[in-house]
Parts: structure tokens; sequence; C-alpha cells
């Protein structure tokens, strides 16, 4: 067994989260394209995602679906709703609660928005057993 050195564990080629931060940034980076005749960034478009999965959640669930904080989403959604793609309402029985819906617009953007995933695929270059064992691994990082 190797000991430790930590010399060596300071070396940015032993960083785990350097390949991670990197490949994460080069696959956002190349959404890009796609997403701009959407009018989307890549952090508006993970949320469209959930919505068009679960019209009619709140803001706190989005939240946990994405794994992002009320203080990073309040202001994608309120370009998303000035935008016209969703609307924000405080559910009456709770006012701290927001429901989140789609517009009809964005509902519409959806169709648009079905060949990103198609085009994006050939950016990157897996083959589908690497793709699912990297979805795997990662998924195994994140919980």
């Amino acid at each position: 067994m190797e000991s430790y050195n930590p010399d060596e564990a300071l070396k940015l080629r032993n960083q785990l989260c350097f390949p991670l931060y990197t490949a994460a940034r080069k696959l956002t980076q190349e959404y890009t394209p796609f997403l701009k005749p959407l009018g989307l960034t890549y952090t508006q478009y993970i949320v469209m995602l959930v919505l068009w999965e679960k019209d009619g959640i709140t803001v706190g669930e989005l939240g946990r679906e994405l794994m992002l904080d009320n203080g990073t989403l309040t202001p994608l959604l309120k370009k998303l709703e000035t935008a016209g793609i969703i609307t924000r309402t405080r559910r009456r029985e709770d006012e701290r609660q927001v429901i989140l819906n789609l517009t009809e617009e964005g509902r519409e953007l959806k169709k648009t928005a079905r060949e990103v995933p198609l085009k994006l695929s050939g950016c990157v270059k897996l083959n589908p057993d690497e793709a699912m064992q990297l979805y795997q691994l990662l998924y195994k990082i994140i919980q």
C-alpha cells in the first residue's frame, strides 16, 4: 500500500474535482448554440425540464429537484416569468409557498426543445454504455 504524499495529493492532475468541474463546464457550453434560439440559458433549461415534467410545483420542490437554493432560483424564475414562459403564484392556503406554472408559450417551447438532447448527443464522444456508466457514477457521487 502506498503511503500518503501530501505534495502529490495537491497536484491538479490528482484532483477528482478538476476533471468533473471542467467536463461540466464544457458540456454546459455545448448546450449554448442549441439553447440560444430558445432564449434559454443552461440553468433556465434545466428549470424548464423539471416544469415540463411537473407543471404546478412549488419553488421549494423545484429547488430540491435541481439541488439549487431559492437565492439561485429566484432570479432565474423572474426572467422566465418576464419572458412569459412561466407564472409564479402564491398559494392561498400558505402564502410562503410559490407555485410555478407553465404558460401556453412555456408549453409550446417544449416542442422546439425536443431536438436539444439529440443535437447534444453528437457533442459527447461516449458510446451508450460509457454514457450510462458515467451517469451512474455521477449520481453515486451526488448522493
